[in-house]
């Protein structure tokens, strides 16, 4: 995109404000770090804007404090909102109490949620957060997920993030970003650390 201009102009009969408008449906997907971080980072962006941004977290258990979180809180009022939802089994390698089952029910009841409120145009912005994984367990059903998304009403952005993203996914996302991990400090047995992580 040189200059910042598409290299392709559709003939879909749209003017450029119309195409510029469009809401949009983003992947962040790959085994890299950085898929959250950059959905968070569009979600402040938002948020100066004056959105309302929906955040459901699908992994992360609620007695996780993230940054992210904590920076949202203290946003001052006078621009967008921000709500947060936290809905997981907690991490993926370490999951709270409770059955499989109990973990299945729970993503499914979270999507439901999401659905209602896309049906009513309740956000401007939602961040599924770890959303992928869901899918892939067989909690969440894909085909659901896309005719939601391709079909939601008004002007409602959703950015999803997670690895191994369905295909079907993919191909009804606008964008896809895929993190690729190049080196990590995991790799020379270094943890995760405050600010970098979380």
């Amino acid at each position: 995109m040189p200059e910042g201009q598409p290299l392709v102009v559709p003939e879909d009969g749209l003017t450029t404000r119309q195409r510029r408008n469009r809401p949009l449906v983003m992947v962040h997907t790959g085994d890299g770090k950085g898929k959250s971080t950059a959905a968070f980072g569009l979600a402040l962006r938002g948020w100066n804007q004056g959105w309302d941004i929906g955040v459901f977290q699908f992994v992360k258990s609620a007695k996780w404090r993230l940054g992210e979180q904590t920076a949202f809180e203290r946003l001052p009022p006078g621009n967008g909102t921000v709500e947060w939802h936290k809905m997981g089994s907690g991490w993926s390698w370490s999951r709270k109490a409770g059955s499989e089952e109990d973990h299945a029910a729970d993503a499914a009841e979270g999507w439901t949620e999401i659905k209602r409120r896309i049906a009513t145009e309740q956000h401007d912005l939602y961040l599924l957060d770890e959303f992928t994984y869901p899918i892939n367990w067989g909690w969440v059903d894909i085909d659901d997920v896309v005719e939601t998304l391709t079909n939601r009403p008004g002007h409602q952005h959703v950015v999803i993030t997670g690895r191994r993203a369905d295909p079907k996914l993919v191909e009804v996302a606008d964008l896809v970003t895929e993190m690729t991990k190049v080196k990590h400090p995991m790799d020379a047995g270094q943890k995760g650390q405050k600010g970098i992580e979380w």
